[in-house]
């Protein structure tokens, strides 16, 4: 990624060297006569101070095809000398200076800085940017680094019929003199913030508005937008009951005024995040304008997204982390918290559940890669932190944010949060300033605490361990704690231990216990003499973060009755355990996908149910012995046609057990039914064949070679819209053919015009584990392309492509072996030898457990 680093060295000297005051900045947006656009007129005047070192001179972050004009202090610099394409350098600066630099910057197609979008249905242009984490030099020049906050006012001219947001109130807009069908917004200064947090969304946009009225005489203007050609599926009720229940929460929890003047949320178009949490002007994925039926999962998820976002308002846009390292003060936080809110304020009063199965599945695989780091993580450079929005930022800090909470007390909890936000509003901070909050609130010295959880890598196992007497009462027990030998720490966990009892039918908790567990061995007194139960659960309630395992009585009784488990979060916590040790190599995935037959009957959660399905598709995909893949995908492909025709019509479960059945099935007859399906036979009572759906089973009819690229083409004509365009692409290239693998290889790896959603669709297709001999032939050209894709894509499209391409579907030594020659011979940035390590990893963990499932056969 040619000239967009920088170093926390060189953002900390920056810093030292200058205050920055204020940025006014004019965006002229009025599209080109000729229907080029692809740049835009970029004028910025940005006023800073210079400290200690300033006759030294500093320099300002931009990247942009020209520069015409630099001018410091009312003296015009030549753009020639400099500005070498992604930085303006300043030679020497004032103890007062003024600098004016007026660029034309690109439109991007990749998700950073000013995205730009057509709509081939209502013909509208989509615009918005995308700044984190140092994007904001795409579109003016600025200090781009967190610690350096400054006020921000932007003008902006566009055609007159679009809707302008940013993160102050939208003005009214006023005529330009001269330039018919053209308007003028000049937005109000915002207060003090970083660079990364300023937006702009502009548009044919479909808006809805509405206002929260809080505590006392508050009132928060809001709206929602979306394309136009999206509108009639825009639920903007619901997305604004769902944010006023945030603020009502956040406003109480807090005790803090919201930061800004409105709160504006935008589903925008092609986006690479789940969402961005732009201080008053937030932007979602447009993903969460559901255009077919979805379940209930994804309306949870969306509404975990905009509490997340809410909760940035507080915990990263009033309060910022100085330097990446601590990325996870804003992520972690805002994971917990959303979390929490959803749980108490929302109709998702499982969202617990849903954190223990999802974030800490996530969590857990992360942080036993071998890029595994601490929470506090050890970050050099802007390429660091692009791979570092993973499990261990957001859900591993989430988790040990609960665990926290659990130790110190949810009062004293609050209490920080409140001292923290009162001391530092505006401001930047790091781990300690954090601490400090928390060890004044809770009186306990936290330094141990956050030497063990935040400073250290990798996860603990905690394990039951005890003898029984003659009359089947504990005569012993402990919890045992183990740690990976390159990773030795011990932590200290609070954590509940439940015991389970079979009754009626239902396994139910008949006792619990709370305590403090330290060292490799804690004696358990409070259940000594108690009577032994069915199944022993550690780490009940999900106080901590740790993995679990099951003594071998529990381990019996989940093979006969997990479905029967009466509670969502412990059935959760029992099931993550076993899909743990399935990834572990202790637990075969045979076994692992008899278990989920045998118990997602009984499953309520749709969340857990669609987990569980997805859980073992990959168990039988990378983890089974490949000479039991073929019959037990046969196997688990029945047994999900026999699902859906047991559900309920039009449930969520139907739907879920619907995309399951078509991702797997493989006999004509199943083929067959997701023919007649597609082709209008009312064969599934209750089923809404809706778009999305049909284009799933098509996609898998094609990745059969059941279906072409004629079907393909009616299947377009059904639906021309941006998504069935994308859905076309991914279709034809998961064609089982090599000229349809040579046609999508060329269009991602040797054209670099594909947008982002369109080149993800692409890979998507491309990617077909069952389609191994004809994937063959392209590991050679990955590993050729690779340096060439690093070095000259932008970060989000490499990342995409060295993550999407790799030959994970390879499950074989040779892969390993591939992969580190490759990292011997080319010695990449540290990255790119991050992805490319815990790729090959995945591949590592593959081997080892079809090794244990053959074992097992």
């Amino acid at each position: 990624m040619p000239g967009k680093n920088l170093t926390r060295d060189e953002a900390a000297a920056r810093a030292a060297t200058v205050d920055v005051h204020s940025y006014a900045v004019e965006l002229d947006l009025v599209p080109d006569p000729s229907g080029e656009n692809r740049t835009f007129r970029s004028t910025t005047v940005v006023q800073f101070d210079g400290l200690v070192g300033r006759e030294n001179g500093t320099f300002l972050d931009l990247i942009a095809p020209s520069v015409s004009e630099i001018t410091l202090n009312g003296k015009a610099l030549d753009p020639a000398t400099h500005f070498d394409g992604t930085r303006v350098n300043l030679p020497e600066i004032a103890a007062d200076n003024t600098l004016r630099v007026v660029a034309d910057c690109a439109y991007m197609n990749t998700g950073e800085g000013l995205h730009r979008f057509r709509d081939p249905v209502d013909d509208g242009t989509y615009l918005y940017t995308q700044f984190e984490v140092a994007d904001a030099k795409r579109v003016f020049a600025c200090f781009d680094q967190p610690d350096l906050k400054a006020t921000f006012q932007l003008t902006v001219l566009a055609p007159a019929q679009w809707a302008v947001f940013s993160n102050a109130e939208t003005p009214e807009p006023r005529p330009v003199p001269g330039r018919d069908g053209s308007s003028v917004w000049v937005f109000d200064a915002t207060p003090r913030m970083s660079t990364y947090i300023v937006a702009l969304v502009a548009g044919d946009y479909h808006v809805e508005r509405s206002e929260y009225r809080g505590p006392g005489d508050l009132v928060v203007p809001m709206a929602v937008a979306c394309r136009r050609s999206l509108a009639e599926h825009l639920d903007a009720d619901e997305i604004f009951d769902v944010t006023r229940k945030g603020f009502d929460f956040f406003l109480e929890l807090f005790d803090q005024p919201y930061p800004f003047t409105k709160y504006d949320q935008l589903f925008v178009p092609e986006y690479n995040a789940g969402a961005m949490e732009n201080a008053g002007c937030v932007t979602i994925l447009e993903d969460y304008v559901f255009r077919s039926k979805v379940t209930d999962a994804a309306y949870e998820r969306r509404a975990e997204t905009i509490l997340h976002e809410l909760a940035h308002m507080w915990f990263g846009d009033l309060v910022t982390m100085k330097w990446w390292d601590d990325l996870w003060l804003n992520e972690s936080f805002a994971t917990y918290i959303s979390v929490l809110c959803q749980s108490e304020a929302t109709r998702w009063t499982n969202a617990w559940t849903t954190f223990a199965n999802v974030e800490k599945t996530w969590a857990y695989r992360q942080d036993q890669l071998p890029s595994t780091h601490p929470i506090v993580a050890d970050i050099n450079d802007l390429d660091d932190v692009e791979v570092n929005f993973d499990g261990i930022t957001y859900a591993k800090g989430a988790s040990v944010l609960k665990q926290l909470v659990a130790w110190v007390g949810r009062d004293n909890f609050v209490s920080a949060i409140r001292t923290y936000f009162s001391r530092h509003a505006w401001g930047n901070t790091t781990l300690k300033d954090f601490l400090a909050a928390l060890e004044e609130t809770s009186g306990r010295n936290l330094s141990a605490w956050s030497a063990e959880w935040l400073q250290t890598s990798q996860v603990n196992v905690l394990r039951p361990v005890f003898e029984l007497d003659e009359l089947g009462a504990f005569r012993q027990f402990t919890v045992q704690q183990s740690a990976p030998e390159d990773y030795p720490t011990l932590r200290s966990h609070r954590i509940a231990i439940g015991l389970y009892e079979l009754v009626d039918g239902k396994l139910s908790r008949r006792d619990r216990v709370e305590l403090d567990v330290a060292g490799a061995s804690t004696e358990v007194k409070e259940l000594i003499g108690k009577r032994a139960a069915d199944l022993v659960l550690v780490n009940d309630d999900d106080l901590t973060y740790a993995k679990i395992r099951l003594d071998p009585a529990s381990l019996a009784t989940l093979g006969r009755h997990i479905g029967d488990i009466a509670e969502s979060l412990p059935r959760a916590l029992c099931w993550s355990a076993a899909w743990d040790m399935t990834r572990d190599a202790e637990l075969p995935a045979r076994d692992y996908v008899d278990l989920v037959l045998r118990g997602i009957g009984s499953e309520t959660g749709i969340v857990v149910q669609q987990a569980l399905q997805r859980q073992a598709i990959s168990a039988l995909f990378l983890f089974a012995d490949p000479g039991y893949r073929e019959p037990g995908l046969s196997r688990f492909a029945a047994a999900a046609l026999e699902h859906l025709r047991a559900a309920e019509p039009g449930s969520d479960s139907q739907l879920a057990w619907a995309r399951t059945f078509a991702s797997v099935a493989r006999t004509n007859e199943q083929l067959d039914l997701l023919a007649a399906l597609l082709a209008g036979e009312p064969l599934v009572p209750g089923l809404a064949m809706d778009v999305d759906l049909r284009w799933h089973m098509l996609h898998r009819l094609v990745s059969r070679g059941v279906a072409g690229e004629s079907e393909i083409d009616a299947e377009l004509d059904r639906d021309d819209t941006a998504a069935g365009q994308r859905h076309a692409a991914g279709a034809l290239a998961a064609r089982p053919t090599v000229q349809a693998k040579e046609e999508a290889w060329a269009s991602v790896v040797g054209d670099d015009k594909l947008p982002n959603a369109m080149q993800n669709s692409i890979i998507g297709g491309f990617v077909q584990i069952e389609q191994g001999e004809i994937l063959e032939q392209f590991v050679e050209p990955y590993f050729e392309a690779v340096p060439r894709i690093w070095e000259e894509r932008t970060n989000e499209i490499a990342q995409n492509i060295v993550n999407g391409f790799y030959p994970s579907w390879r499950i074989s030594a040779d892969t390993v072996e591939r992969t580190d020659r490759f990292l011997a011979e080319n010695s990449p940035a540290p990255a790119l030898r991050r992805l490319l390590t815990e790729a090959r990893d995945g591949v590592q963990r593959a081997l080892r457990a079809q090794e244990c499932d053959r074992a097992a056969g």
